[in-house]
């Protein structure tokens, strides 16, 4: 009972994340400026992965760091392709199912190989519009590919919020 109350607590802030990491709004420069901090954060800490940011199914940013394989960019695109489907964090997607002791294929009736559950793609939401896109991260564990996601679209929030009280 304790391991179904933790996952459901897991689920719960991971819920809560996605309903607190909406943007006020979301354009190709604003995912340059994320993409850019994801960047600077990947070199001083020697992270070896590739980053995604994409508005629907058009590329607005790509970066993969020296380390980072073409593992990394197949892991992307099944990432994205599960936030884009479901509408949540692959993070909340993979324990999602954890926590009902099933498979994508079970639940879902997919094609695993074409979907990934793991951690990593975060949706881009912009408030009162909905999901716009996606962030993706691979190359780390993917509890850490989510963390960092969470970590820079935290960062954009931040700086969107200081601009509209400037204003």
């Amino acid at each position: 009972m304790i391991k179904e109350s933790y996952m459901s607590d897991i689920l719960d802030v991971l819920l809560e994340q996605e309903r607190e990491l909406q943007l006020n709004r979301f354009d190709s420069e604003l995912a340059w400026r994320l993409g850019s901090w994801i960047v600077s954060k990947a070199r001083k800490e020697g992270l070896p992965i590739a980053v995604d940011i994409a508005m629907g199914e058009r590329c607005l940013f790509h970066w993969s760091a020296n380390g980072a394989t073409l593992d990394n960019e197949a892991w992307i695109a099944r990432k994205k392709r599960s936030v884009m489907r479901f509408g949540h964090a692959s993070y909340y997607l993979g324990r999602n199912l954890a926590h009902l002791n099933q498979t994508a294929a079970e639940k879902y009736f997919i094609d695993e190989a074409d979907y990934a559950f793991h951690g990593g793609c975060f949706p881009i939401a912009v408030r009162g519009t909905g999901i716009v896109g996606t962030l993706t991260i691979s190359g780390l564990k993917q509890e850490d590919d989510h963390d960092l996601a969470v970590q820079a679209l935290s960062w954009m929030l931040r700086k969107q919020d200081t601009v509209r009280r400037l204003v």
